[in-house]
């Protein structure tokens, strides 16, 4: 291999997935009230047994805060690989949910100074999550049958659009608490028993947008299906993956429905701790290759909701 592929932890991967593929995970870090600093990614075998106790810490009423990947910290991890002659590609969560994009490029551009023979590629993927993580071990494929890194940055970028994400959440408070609805909304949405229904949508800055509601957990899940029905392309063929915040029951069951609908694999994890932490328990994410959502005008035109924050400290 002369090149090597990175993801921040957001990419939600297995550690079984990492390691066979052959991929390099940049963590975020969160921080408890007490100011305490963890890392979201550990590269445990059972990420379950780190992310369980989490997202019930967050049900019990705890409150983490979470900083992006800073340029700083993508030189250091990138330079002995560039040293050793190696090329990189850096696959980084959506630009409109998180400034880590921007740090990657800040990186790319100093680094590229700093080592001119050096191919650098910083991709946005679009999506978050297991989104993220499908296209990373995509890409590895690709690094593996022998494609070039221009070929598989090439791939990367004609295809992240391609990867389809939709969430509900089970808990509006959550969303709220990290300035994604307002308090009017969450207040309603909880009275009227309304889950959101978020889709990682087709705007040249790639953002979750709500796309609908269902009334009630139920229908909510339900709707994932459809949406899966609606936009996948040939799903008998490819790895769909379904990512949950401690509610597996629902996520096994909403499994089942897909493989009813001609899914044939499907990778399931526990959600990422950092951007989990903004979404909170209760969150079923699904991700599948369909169609462009570029080319979907509801996918550009739906409510779009904000980054968790504009500081650059923020993820």
């Amino acid at each position: 291999m002369d090149y090597e592929i990175f993801v921040d932890s957001s990419a939600n991967l297995p550690e079984r997935l990492v390691r066979e593929h052959g991929i390099h995970v940049i963590s975020y870090y969160y921080n408890n009230a007490a100011g305490e600093e963890h890392a979201c990614y550990t590269g445990e075998e059972d990420f379950s047994k780190t992310a369980k106790p989490f997202y019930e810490r967050i049900r019990a009423g705890e409150e983490f805060h979470t900083s992006l990947i800073s340029e700083a910290r993508f030189t250091e991890i990138l330079r002995p690989y560039l040293e050793d002659g190696k090329d990189v590609i850096v696959l980084t969560i959506a630009s409109g949910i998180s400034g880590t994009y921007q740090q990657a490029c800040a990186a790319k551009e100093a680094l590229e100074k700093q080592y001119p023979a050096r191919k650098i590629f910083v991709q946005d993927s679009a999506n978050a999550s297991l989104g993220q993580g499908l296209l990373a071990l995509r890409a590895a494929d690709l690094r593996d049958m022998g494609e070039s890194v221009e070929a598989c940055a090439a791939w990367l970028k004609e295809n992240v659009y391609k990867m389809n994400s939709y969430v509900t959440v089970d808990d509006l408070r959550y969303l709220r608490r990290s300035g994604r609805i307002s308090m009017a909304a969450a207040v309603a949405g909880t009275i009227l028993n309304v889950k959101p229904l978020i889709r990682a949508d087709g705007g040249p800055v790639p953002k979750l947008a709500v796309y609908g509601r269902a009334r009630g957990r139920k229908k909510a899940l339900s709707a994932l299906a459809e949406a899966f029905d609606a936009h996948v392309v040939r799903p008998e063929a490819q790895t769909i993956a379904i990512a949950h915040a401690d509610c597996e029951e629902d996520a096994l069951a909403l499994a089942e429905t897909l493989r009813e609908h001609g899914a044939k694999e499907i990778l399931m994890e526990y959600y990422d701790l950092c951007t989990g932490s903004h979404i909170g328990p209760g969150t079923v994410a699904l991700f599948f290759m369909g169609e462009d959502r570029r080319s979907d005008p509801t996918a550009r035109e739906a409510g779009r909701i904000p980054s968790s924050a504009p500081a650059r400290n923020k993820i």
